[in-house]
């Protein structure tokens, strides 16, 4: 499945959740790119590093005999369980942080739209002021003929 395929799923599943329809140009979308990339980005890293710990520890094995690699196999154990406690923590904080991004965004949109609400409310107040003005000079005109 290619990245285009798992951007359309995505739309799919934010509408078919939440009832919202998001554009693929939308922000929350750049967000959820780019932690999906920085998850990959991780993930690639960190087994390119385990992997280059395993070749070590085998080496030693081959050197120490049955009992290094057992020795060996355990802290490899140890590292691989460290390693994805990491990242877990990663990605905790990875959300953690993109929630708060989006919670601080919603609220800036949230005051503007309240601000054009009420700028909306005194424009509709006025215009029915001016309405009720044009027809009392209505009747005035009218009465006066």
């Amino acid at each position: 499945m290619n990245a285009d395929d798992k951007i359309e799923q995505l739309i799919r599943e934010i509408a078919s959740k939440h009832g919202i329809a998001v554009a693929r140009d939308d922000p929350i979308l750049v967000l959820q790119t780019i932690n999906h990339r920085l998850l990959q980005d991780s993930v690639a890293a960190q087994q390119a590093m385990l992997d280059q710990y395993k070749q070590e520890l085998e080496g030693i094995g081959n050197r120490w005999g049955m009992d290094a690699r057992e020795k060996a196999e355990r802290v490899l154990n140890a590292a691989l369980e460290s390693s994805t406690e990491l990242m877990t923590l990663l990605a905790q904080a990875s959300a953690k942080a993109a929630s708060a991004a989006i919670e601080d965004k919603m609220k800036v949109l949230m005051l503007w739209a309240d601000a054009a609400a009420a700028r909306a409310y005194r424009a509709a107040f006025l215009n029915l002021g001016a309405a009720c003005l044009t027809v009392c000079a209505v009747v005035l005109v009218l009465l006066l003929r």
